[in-house]
């Protein structure tokens, strides 16, 4: 009896997903939870793996296509030898073959391109390749494939002279054009949408991030030691954006048609950049975690980040976002609102600076800060408020540490 390949249950908010990927060919031999076919939604890839052992004998959605919930992607023949022969686990499978394991933005390109994966050198962790090296690898080959025209104009032909600037322009002037992702789609409407639906304002302050690295230098060992994991800087600011929420809930708010929701709860968005967009993980009742749980959440999702496996769950919903473009070099910026949310707090390089403290100029390691905020709902006294209560929190640590 054939056994179907379907679409996998889809959010009520994803309408469709886009098939990017087929990783097996009709007739070729596959395992039970091998991954067969790569879908992309607004939101995540999601990798759709085989039921059941047996021989893939017909692909039904082809590259491309837009696919439902449910609707069947392919066929698959059970065999009861094969079954017996190559019923082994996904995890199994990639320890013990020799091909190297990329990610759903890698074998996109590597697939669209025609690639031998183990010809393009890897930077990413333990050699793997990114979608950078697979890009500066199509780059190369375009230049070299330029480099057939002869620098020496005696040595041109008639008939080569005439080709000789279409060819220098293709070399020197290439373009690419393909289609956009849906999350890079989606990232572009979302922007919009905060841009023209709301009355977007930036309030910013600066914070003297002195007593933060102090106190991070002085406990960083034994509380590694202790959790296993290192103490950054975001657990800081995770915290201080809490306490400041705590104070002023209208920023923890958001706007529905002509009604405020005002959240008892505190799930905070964590930007995160990647090779196919901007996305952003929550941090459910964040205001539940300790310093040490906020760490290792920000890891474990940095971790689902690299390999592709960010859930749905993972990212919606949400009640204040933190971004942090420092750590690209920042040093100013005005983030844009994450909708329906009615704030987002920007994070910025640390440097150091003069500073004047009791009359004295002072060199301190100063991060400035911005907000940027609905007018709609919040007024620019609660957002300046709400900035100072964070650069407090942050230049006075024991404030998060003693709750007062």
């Amino acid at each position: 009896m054939s056994i179907d390949v379907v679409v996998p249950n889809l959010p009520e908010s994803v309408a469709d997903a886009t098939l990017i990927s087929w990783h097996k060919q009709p007739g070729d031999i596959v395992a039970k939870n091998e991954h067969l076919v790569d879908l992309e939604t607004d939101k995540v890839v999601l990798e759709v793996t085989a039921p059941e052992s047996g021989i893939l004998s017909r692909i039904v959605k082809e590259n491309g296509s837009i696919v439902l919930s449910g609707e069947v992607l392919a066929v698959l023949e059970p065999q009861a030898i094969v079954a017996q022969a190559v019923t082994i686990d996904h995890t199994t499978e990639q320890q013990e073959t020799s091909e190297p394991v990329l990610s759903p933005s890698v074998r996109r390109l590597i697939h669209e391109h025609g690639l031998d994966p183990t010809l393009i050198n890897g930077s990413g962790k333990d050699g793997r390749l990114t979608k950078a090296d697979v890009l500066e690898f199509l780059n190369k080959q375009a230049l070299q494939e330029a480099q057939i025209i002869p620098t020496s104009n005696k040595a041109l032909t008639a008939e080569s002279q005439n080709d000789a600037p279409a060819l220098t322009a293709a070399g020197l002037r290439p373009e690419q054009r393909i289609p956009m992702t849906r999350l890079r789609a989606k990232i572009a409407e979302r922007l919009l949408q905060a841009q023209q639906n709301a009355a977007m304002l930036t309030t910013f302050n600066e914070v003297n991030m002195q007593n933060v690295i102090d106190l991070r230098n002085q406990y960083k060992t034994r509380f590694e030691q202790k959790h296993e994991v290192k103490l950054g800087f975001m657990s800081f600011f995770v915290k201080a954006s809490i306490e400041a929420l705590k104070r002023f809930p209208t920023i923890n708010a958001s706007i529905d048609d002509n009604d405020i929701i005002y959240h008892g709860y505190y799930d905070i968005g964590i930007a995160v950049s990647t090779e196919r967009g901007l996305i952003v993980p929550v941090l459910r009742d964040a205001d539940q975690l300790d310093f040490a749980g906020i760490e290792k959440s920000i890891v474990e999702f940095g971790a689902k980040t690299r390999a592709g496996t960010l859930s749905y769950d993972d990212l919606k919903g949400g009640t204040f976002t933190i971004t942090n473009g420092g750590i690209f070099g920042s040093m100013l910026s005005t983030p844009i609102l994450n909708p329906p949310q009615c704030a987002i707090l920007g994070m910025h390089a640390i440097k150091e600076r003069p500073v004047v403290e009791n009359g004295q100029i002072v060199i301190r390691p100063i991060m400035y800060l911005a907000l940027s905020y609905d007018h709609r709902l919040v007024d620019g006294r609660e957002a300046v408020q709400f900035l100072v209560t964070i650069k407090e929190c942050l230049e006075s640590p024991a404030h998060l540490l003693l709750n007062i």
